[in-house]
């Protein structure tokens, strides 16, 4: 008797199914709308994105340009591999500026030791209305806060720049709605469905480039509101408090003052990627204080216009 095995064509693996998706979102986007942009910022999650956009549109260079909101804050390890990649890639770079926004009177100053990341939204609409972007790409996930949990591929803002999670249109089937009234604009979040390892399981394969405060090294640190903060132009030691040299390095990105390092010995991808497998606390649970202003202050920063 002769047995005959039936085979079938392996399915795509993990990380190429969400790369497939990713590039298939943002070629949408780009086709349905006039002027869109891709925020970046320097960090992990939109170096992703920019990467998956070269991916997407290659061999022509990116149709859209990308936008910084700078906070004024930033390290400046971030901001050296943001120019960096930028010129690299020969990229359009647009700069919002939150000291921009102080300066007019948008925005009130909130002092040296105040984090700038909650006046990022007025800088982010202005710059929107300045430059007529009807969409904006951004490296959101929605593992990474329960109001992003909720948040759609396509998130439409009102005439307003307001995100009303009520207002959202149905994605069904992996079908988009792309159109865009007058008056409205839409950011689209391709990492969506990705969570903190696959972007790290995905860099290490890319091989990509990252800022060096990502990988383990030596820095003089401060402990404050149970995080370590990397003593600096943004972060002085305040009375009774004593810097430490520690191993550290940083999971997400953020404001100087307010984004906290973890103690860590993973200077390489592979160990980056190990460490994150059996980590139990979210990156932005552990590391940023901005964050925990209040139960809802990711929703309400949302609500406003934030990404």
């Amino acid at each position: 008797m002769t047995i005959t095995s039936l085979r079938t064509e392996p399915s795509l693996e993990h990380l190429d199914a969400l790369e497939s998706q990713a590039i298939f979102i943002l070629r949408e986007v780009a086709a349905e709308c006039e002027r869109p942009v891709l925020l970046f910022s320097g960090g992990k999650d939109s170096a992703v994105l920019l990467h998956l956009a070269v991916k997407a549109f290659a061999p022509q260079r990116l149709p859209f340009p990308v936008m910084h909101v700078d906070t004024g804050q930033n390290f400046p390890e971030v901001l050296e591999f943001r120019d960096r990649t930028v010129e690299r890639l020969g990229a359009r770079l647009v700069v919002a500026r939150v000291q921009d926004s102080i300066d007019q009177g948008r925005v009130l100053d909130p002092g040296q030791t105040g984090s700038r990341n909650r006046l990022q939204s007025v800088t982010l609409l202005d710059a929107i209305a300045e430059h007529g972007f009807d969409a904006a790409f951004g490296g959101a996930r929605r593992d990474e806060d329960k109001a992003r949990a909720k948040e759609r591929i396509l998130s439409f803002r009102n005439t307003f720049g307001q995100w009303d999670p009520r207002a959202q249109r149905p994605e069904l089937w992996q079908l988009y709605q792309g159109r865009v009234n007058p008056g409205e604009h839409l950011r689209a979040f391709p990492l969506s469905d990705w969570t903190e390892l696959d972007v790290w399981q995905y860099i290490e394969r890319e091989n990509m480039d990252l800022p060096s405060i990502y990988f383990a090294h030596r820095r003089e640190v401060v402990r404050r509101d149970s995080m370590w903060l990397a003593v600096g132009p943004h972060v002085e030691p305040r009375e009774g408090e004593v810097t430490e040299w520690r191993s550290v390095r940083f999971r997400t990105v953020g404001d100087a003052n307010c984004t906290g390092a973890v103690e860590s010995e993973a200077d390489t991808l592979a160990a980056i990627v190990h460490e994150v497998a059996i980590a139990n606390v979210s990156e932005r649970g552990a590391t940023r204080a901005d964050d925990r202003f209040s139960e809802t202050a990711m929703e309400d920063r949302k609500r406003e216009g934030y990404f």
